[in-house]
Formats: structure tokens, sequence, C-alpha cells
């Protein structure tokens, strides 16, 4: 019985060793969630950069995203970028971004993102990059960016190196002509 109760709580002790840095990327703030939070690296002498992540709102009352601050930066805002006959178009978000209750928003490239403007120096794949996000009802939140690759489309997926592609969910090209 010993054995088993040792073994038992071995077993448990290692599991939240290993769930701890699946937790250690989701910041809470009031009702809100956030998750995923990631960026590009840049080229040197780049003075923009893009950050995106995951807000989920658990609550009933809706809140906003009207901007954010870094220490990297003289600004972060929040931004959309869209198509419109086959134009690219990315402006600034006004008034800020509304999560619904019980709703998630995604911000991710070619769609809602934080434009972090004035970089003071460029974005290294690798790093780890403090941002503080500004809500309308949960206020100041500090999360961290993990920075990718340059045209990375989102986090490492696991089992993959940062910036290498996921071979088993690309297509099959072998009979495409170059």
């Amino acid at each position: 019985m010993k054995k088993t109760l040792r073994a038992l709580s071995s077993l448990a002790f290692m599991a939240v060793l290993i769930a701890a840095p699946a937790c250690a990327d989701e910041v809470k703030a009031g009702d809100l969630v956030i998750t995923q939070a990631w960026s590009r690296a840049t080229p040197g002498g780049a003075k923009i950069g893009g950050g995106y992540l995951t807000i989920a709102n658990n609550g009933t009352t809706a809140d906003r995203l009207v901007g954010g601050t870094s220490d990297i930066a003289s600004k972060v805002e929040v931004h959309e970028m869209s198509m419109d006959n086959g134009v690219m178009k990315m402006r600034p978000v006004e008034g800020g971004l509304t999560i619904d209750p019980g709703k998630t928003v995604k911000l991710a490239p070619s769609g809602y993102h934080l434009m972090i403007m004035d970089l003071k120096a460029p974005l290294k794949q690798g790093e780890k990059v403090p941002v503080t996000l500004n809500f309308e009802k949960a206020g100041k939140v500090s999360i961290v960016l993990d920075v990718e690759g340059i045209g990375a489309m989102g986090p490492a997926a696991a089992g993959t190196s940062p910036g290498q592609m996921d071979m088993k969910k690309t297509p099959d090209h072998s009979g495409m002509k170059m």
C-alpha cells in the first residue's frame, strides 16, 4: 500500500512539473485569459514589429484592448490589416479592440495585431520581449512575447524547431513541375 501511494505521489509531482511550463505563458487579468503571446524577429534597422496573442473573455461584460507600452519601443498600438479589392490596408483600431463576454479574439498576422513602433533595437529570434497591455476594464497587464523567426506564422509547433515547417502538414507537391 505504501509503495502504491508513494508511486502515485511521485506521478502526481511529475505531472505538476511537466504541466507548469504549459501554464507559464497563460496570463490572467480579471476575466481575461491571454495565451500564445509571440512576435516575429525583425531585420536590422527595422523600426516596427508585430505582436500576436489570443485573448479569451470568460466574464459577463465586454472589455477593450486599447493599446500598450514596452521599453523596446516608443509606442504599441492595436492595428487591423485587411484586403480591399486586392489592396492590403493597415490601420489603427479606433477606440480599441472589443473582447465580448464568452468570446475569444486572436491577434495574428494578416488580421488584428499589436503594432510595435519605433523599435530601439531589432527583435531577435529566441528573445523574450516584455509588453504591458492596456485594457479599458482589466487595466494594465504584463505579458511576454516569445520572438519567433522572421516570417513565422505562429509559435513553434511542438516537435519542430523555431521557424521549421511541420512537413507532415504540408500538401504533397511531388507531381508539381518547376
